[in-house]
This record gives structure tokens, C-alpha cells and sequence, in this order.
């Protein structure tokens, strides 16, 4: 059974910078997959030609983005990116929601590190 599990970057750039790169095709493309399709609320994610569809089930505008993939069973998983602003030091988070099986937990957020990264690289941080 997949367990939920929550992750924390501290990415320092704006947030309507940083959502582009979460929440758009072309923004997508640039870290997370190595293409992106959309088709209304259908995105198709692309990995060394492999596809894998998520469906956009819920967005609200520089704030978070969460899809649910479409091959997954359980209606209730769902990745989410969310942006979170410190009040006091004005610093941007990026928080990842995503939902992983035990044993494949630790390679799940080494694939998230290796994601982040490309996204920091990306926006040149």
C-alpha cells in the first residue's frame, strides 16, 4: 500500500517564475519529464519514451498545482506542488506531496533530489 510523504526545497525565486516551471507544458519539459503534452486537464509525461498520463485535478494560481496519475488505482494518491512563502523572511518553498509504496520510498526521494536539482540548475540557482 502507498503511504503519503511530504518534501521541502527551499527555492529561491519568484513564485510566478516557479509556478510556470510547475504547472505548464514547456515549464515541465525543462526538469521534470523530458516532454510534456496537454490536452485539456490530461497531461502526458514523457521519460526516454515512455509515456505516463496525469490527470490535473486541482490548480490555484501561484500557489500549488496537483495531478493524479492515471494509471494509479487508488483515486485518493495524487503528486502536489505547492509554494509556500515564509512570512517573516519572504524565502520560497517548494513542498512536494507524493504518495509511494514502503519499500520504494527511499529511491522515490532520491528521484525527487535529482529533480530539484535539475529545477535549481534550471532556473540558475
Amino acid at each position: 500500500m502507498k503511504t503519503k510523504y511530504e518534501l521541502e526545497y527551499t527555492i529561491n525565486t519568484s513564485p510566478s517564475v516557479l509556478f510556470n516551471r510547475l504547472s505548464t507544458a514547456g515549464g515541465l519539459c525543462e526538469w521534470f519529464a523530458d516532454d510534456v503534452y496537454v490536452n485539456g486537464d490530461i497531461f502526458t509525461f514523457v521519460w526516454e519514451g515512455s509515456k505516463q498520463l496525469a490527470k490535473l485535478t486541482s490548480l490555484k494560481d501561484n500557489r500549488y498545482v496537483r495531478f493524479h496519475w492515471m494509471d494509479d488505482e487508488n483515486p485518493k494518491s495524487y503528486f502536489e506542488f505547492r509554494i509556500n512563502i515564509d512570512e517573516l523572511t519572504k524565502d520560497v518553498a517548494l513542498l512536494i506531496t507524493d504518495f509511494a509504496e514502503e519499500d520504494e520510498k527511499d529511491d522515490a526521494i532520491d528521484l525527487w533530489n535529482t529533480q530539484i536539482a535539475e529545477l535549481k540548475r534550471n532556473l540558475g540557482l
